[in-house]
């Protein structure tokens, strides 16, 4: 086992396109980040330099003491994990485990142990036999994973290796991934787009936007102190909501939010626990709630300076919660490239809708009778948590915190 350091790592290739810009990571010996971000972010980029499939054009690359920008990928001690399986067909399951051991001139006696063991923690004992053609989706990527288990490398290197699979046996595969890592306690790079594998899985996750590193820190740090719009729009699901607001003091010391007409109260607990906030009195801010943090007021109740009356234009009814997306008359946040690049990976989905009017996702309580609506147009009051309120730059987008 090793540590793996990245140090001011990028990627610049002849056409002009950056990859990946001073890219910085320290990952500790055992520990599983997760590289995560939405397409074309550098993420795959990043972990192919590591794995010396890729060139680097600045940086330095370290596996343990060890540098090795220019090391053969063969020659670097880790494995790799691939979103197709990258299975032999014509070989049988035992066969495909062991191809990287036989390489390697294993004696055969320390090459059957390694491979019966790896099948034993992956449950593919009784497939030993078997071809690839005859295995699913989820078996396959068993066989991979034993494949990189055996070799008992000093890293491995995970590229996407659950997008393949359907939902149910992604949850599965999740599961067996962590578990499997912590008993092998082998350093690991799992690069996904999906944020809830990252949250799941990582000790530590990296969030990357067009090649440039936003934020590293544990799965909990980064949904509750993001570092930007970006993070807070790209960790959490549904995303976080954005609203433009003024920040207001009142005679008594107070302080609210104003949001076109309606009125947020500022909690004075949150504006201690964000120094930073007062310096923006009578300035815009953009506001961030989260859709957990929204409720219907016929259930919670209504409370003075915390709630919005909107519209429901569409509502999904998952049993144990129900989505709803409304319609409040409230201003929309300027448009700041991190909200860009967010409605661009959601598919153009109305982040920043036309108008003076915003969109508002909340996760509302099966009690809320929204739930039994049918149609749009369903009016609704909701209560807002604002002890848990976020707060943005609307210049440069970072969170607002110190000051």
């Amino acid at each position: 086992m090793a540590s793996l350091t990245l140090s001011h790592v990028g990627k610049l290739y002849d056409d002009g396109t950056r990859a990946v810009a001073d890219l910085s990571i320290a990952i500790e010996d055992g520990e599983l980040l997760v590289l995560v971000g939405p397409s074309g972010c550098g993420k795959t980029t990043a972990l192919r330099m590591v794995a010396g499939l890729e060139t680097i054009t600045e940086g330095e690359i370290r596996i343990g003491e060890r540098v090795v920008n220019n090391v053969a990928p063969r020659d670097r001690d880790v494995a790799m994990v691939f979103q197709s399986y990258a299975l032999y067909p014509h070989l049988s399951v035992r066969e495909n485990i062991a191809f990287g051991l036989k390489l390697r001139k294993t004696p055969k006696e320390e090459l059957n142990r390694r491979v019966d063991e790896a099948a034993r923690m992956l449950g593919l004992s009784e497939h030993l036999d078997r071809k690839p053609r005859n295995l699913s989706g989820g078996q396959r990527q068993r066989v991979a994973m034993g494949r990189a288990v055996v070799r008992q490398p000093q890293a491995f290197l995970m590229d996407e290796p659950l997008s393949n699979l359907d939902a149910k046996l992604r949850v599965q595969m999740r599961a067996e991934i962590g578990r499997l890592q912590r008993d092998l306690k082998v350093t690991t790079i799992y690069v996904t787009h999906d944020q809830t594998e990252a949250m799941t899985l990582g000790d530590r996750v990296a969030v990357m936007k067009t090649g440039v590193l936003q934020q590293i820190a544990p799965p909990q740090e980064l949904y509750d102190r993001p570092t930007n719009l970006f993070v807070a729009g790209f960790i959490g699901s549904p995303a976080m909501n954005f609203l433009g607001a003024r920040l207001r003091q009142t005679d008594d010391g107070g302080w609210h939010l104003e949001l076109g007409t309606h009125r947020l109260d500022v909690p004075a607990d949150v504006m201690a626990a964000r120094p930073g906030l007062a310096a923006y009195r009578d300035a815009e801010v953009i506001v961030g709630i989260r859709p957990e943090d929204v409720e219907d007021a016929a259930v919670v109740g209504r409370g003075d300076g915390r709630s919005l009356p909107a519209v429901a234009d569409l509502v999904e009814p998952l049993g144990a919660d129900v989505i709803a997306y409304l319609t409040v008359d409230v201003p929309r946040p300027s448009g700041h490239e991190h909200l860009a690049e967010l409605a661009r990976d959601a598919g153009d989905s109305p982040l920043m809708p036309e108008g003076t009017t915003s969109m508002l996702v909340a996760r509302l309580s099966p009690r809320s009778a929204v739930g039994g609506a049918t149609g749009g147009g369903y009016r609704i009051v909701v209560t807002v948590d604002t002890e848990r309120l976020h707060f943005f730059d609307p210049e440069s987008g970072s969170a607002i915190w110190e000051g």
